[in-house]
């Protein structure tokens, strides 16, 4: 506490009438000049925030510049499932458009598969039976074939593996605006737990990061080749897909993209209820349990493999799964497939899946951005929460509230990431915390028995509270194989979609907040955006600065501690009286104030006061109220939890008012 703040302390002991100004006496001239002994420029957390200067890729608006470009990749898959020796072997075709204005001389690869071979960095990194672990599988990718074609020739290129990604020289340069085509083989012994992204379980497979792809090149980084350890997750580049899968002729799959040779491996019945299913709004059996257990699921063949063929368009990878067990359920909702995949032993509850499909596509597609894609797949399996573009999976669950939570969850991934390209290896607060906030209102409207949109957003504020106090929270802008897992959810999850929240109801106001996060989607829909680009396009079309507030919630890991310092109550020469309160900031994190004033007659008045009133000093606020016929008895500061504070007892001042007078 400085000299001033006792000054104003006896200042406001006298007493002073309501229309006494403060003013602030001027120092006499010093004998000799006084200097700053600090040297130190603006730290408070309103200082500016620095963030790259626009450019014609990037503007300083948040939107992309004219010349922003990003490179393309097409692929074209065959891959087939030996359930004998659990082995995936494949081959692909990669077309690598280069819209960058470099020349470039190599390419990187994610040979992600590596993370399971022996001394890997991820064996180093995570505890072998941890979630991310490898748990002693040992295996990773083993590459056949690597071919550049050069019109009718064949270039074998030099490659140079270093863990899960791997170098590859080119034949000859590859010159902006122009294409490189590459041939491919390899294979992997599938891990039964892959990091709690894929794996399998008895018959079933789920198959992911399971074919070499190209990593990013991108305006800021040029190569992001961040390793694959498990915890961080992808960035990857749009394209086309076409991929075969050849199975056992008793599986039935589910992949990214739509089915294009469905009179080859369903039944003419089944495709009739696709079609019918399409149109349905509530949920039908394409697959029933009774067609499973008598081998009516599958058409009647001699071969003893079938090939599933799927097309995708505009997407940054495929997954899919697969079973001899699934029972198949489908919805439409405008014009889009709502699906679910699941074993007869997780019917319960998975029964009401393709319904839960149906109204996250809707929830998400009517809120923020309409779904683009023509369908989505819910499948159950072994791992217990993962997202790919068109297709989820989820494990069996215990009730409907729990599975809808993670149904609606990995699909609202659907647009953060795979719709807005963010880099999770790096940023995963962008598409996790992003996400968690959609969840909300989506979990809300299902089943609103269990807490609205709002009271899920204060269960969320109480856990960043309940860490903070523990003092356990971490920033949230760390790359996230750097978080400690057991904070994991917190930081990357829940910390972020309570700051969006607090943006959307406390700071912005939900029309503002709505209009520019429906923006940014729109702005970066199929593209790469960096936290810069939402920052400032939230500032953009929402119409606020919001450097502190970033700075605070994303940058730094300040606590938010508001208090009641001081309460000085005069009479008034007419009557009533002057209240004048010191409202105190003791942390560095800023936030608005609501403050609730309760009178002895049992009424109450609200106060609100935007962060920017700190912005001066950020210890202290002074108002004076002038209060006519009533007296004060109580100020409760945020008394509906509307904000994170991690010490509610210096919020109160006075006592409760006896309740209102008959």
């Amino acid at each position: 506490m400085n000299t001033r703040y006792f000054a104003l302390l006896a200042f406001l002991a006298g007493g002073v009438p309501a229309a006494a100004q403060v003013t602030t006496p001027v120092p006499a001239p010093a004998a000799t000049p006084h200097f700053d002994n600090t040297g130190v420029g603006d730290t408070s957390i309103f200082a500016p925030l620095e963030l790259p200067p626009g450019n014609m890729f990037r503007s300083a608006s948040g939107a992309p510049g004219p010349k922003y470009w990003q490179n393309h990749a097409d692929y074209d898959i065959k891959a087939s499932l030996d359930t004998t020796t659990k082995t995936l072997t494949g081959s692909l075709k990669l077309k690598y458009t280069n819209n960058s204005p470099d020349t470039l001389r190599f390419l990187w690869l994610q040979m992600e598969q590596n993370a399971f071979k022996d001394k890997s960095l991820n064996s180093f990194i995570f505890p072998q039976e941890s979630r991310f672990g490898a748990r002693g599988f040992e295996g990773g990718d083993v590459v056949e074939r690597f071919d550049q074609v050069l019109g009718t020739k064949r270039v074998a290129v030099k490659q140079r593996a270093n863990g899960t990604v791997m170098k590859v020289d080119l034949a000859e340069p590859l010159a902006p605006g122009k294409a490189a085509t590459f041939d491919i083989a390899w294979h992997f012994l599938i891990p039964e737990h892959g990091a709690d992204r894929m794996g399998r379980d008895g018959a079933l497979y789920e198959l992911a990061q399971w074919y070499p792809r190209v990593n990013v090149y991108d305006d800021l980084r040029g190569w992001n080749t961040e390793p694959y350890l498990g915890q961080g997750e992808f960035y990857l580049e749009y394209g086309d897909f076409n991929v075969e899968i050849t199975v056992p002729s008793g599986y039935i799959v589910a992949s990214t993209g739509s089915l294009t040779n469905a009179s080859a491996v369903l039944t003419a019945t089944q495709i009739s209820r696709l079609a019918q299913a399409l149109k349905s709004a509530t949920p039908v059996n394409i697959v029933t349990l009774a067609e499973i257990r008598s081998g009516a699921a599958r058409p009647k063949t001699s071969a003893s493999m079938l090939t599933w063929k799927f097309a995708a368009k505009n997407v940054r990878d495929v997954a899919w799964a697969a079973s001899p067990e699934y029972i198949w359920d489908a919805s439409g909702w405008n014009g889009i497939l709502a699906q679910a995949f699941y074993r007869p032993s997780a019917v319960e509850p998975w029964k009401d899946a393709a319904d839960q499909t149906r109204m996250s596509l809707e929830e998400y597609s009517t809120r923020w951005f309409k779904y683009p894609w023509p369908q989505m797949s819910a499948v159950e399996g072994p791992i217990s929460g993962m997202e790919y573009p068109m297709l989820v999976m989820e494990a069996k669950s215990d009730d409907k509230y729990d599975l809808y939570n993670v149904v609606t969850h990995e699909i609202g991934h659907n647009w953060f990431p795979m719709l807005v390209g963010s880099n999770e290896r790096v940023y995963m607060w962008q598409d996790e915390g992003f996400n968690t906030f959609i969840n909300t209102f989506s979990e809300g409207k299902r089943y609103p028995e269990k807490g609205d949109q709002m009271q899920r957003a204060l269960g969320e504020r109480s856990i960043v509270e309940q860490v903070q106090k523990a003092n356990v929270d971490g920033p949230i802008d760390v790359m996230p194989d750097r978080i400690d897992p057991r904070m994991l959810g917190v930081t990357a999850y829940v910390k972020p979609s309570v700051g969006l929240q607090l943006l959307r109801q406390e700071i912005m106001g939900p029309e503002a907040f709505d209009d520019a996060f429906r923006t940014y989607i729109q702005r970066w829909a199929f593209k790469h955006p960096t936290p810069g680009d939402f920052y400032r396009t939230m500032e953009d079309v929402g119409g606020k600065r919001l450097d502190w507030f970033w700075r605070e919630w994303f940058k730094e890991n300040v606590k938010f501690d508001q208090a009641i310092d001081t309460v000085v109550v005069a009479p008034a020469p007419n009557g009533g009286q002057v209240v004048t309160v010191v409202y105190g900031n003791r942390a560095r994190g800023v936030l608005p104030i609501h403050a609730r004033f309760t009178y002895s007659d049992g009424s109450v008045d609200s106060y609100d006061y935007p962060a920017e009133v700190w912005s001066t000093n950020t210890m202290h606020y002074m108002r004076r109220y002038n209060l006519t016929g009533k007296t004060l008895t109580r100020i409760e500061l945020d008394p509906d939890k509307r904000l994170v504070d991690i010490d509610r007892g210096n919020n109160v001042w006075g006592t409760p008012a006896a309740g209102p007078r008959p």
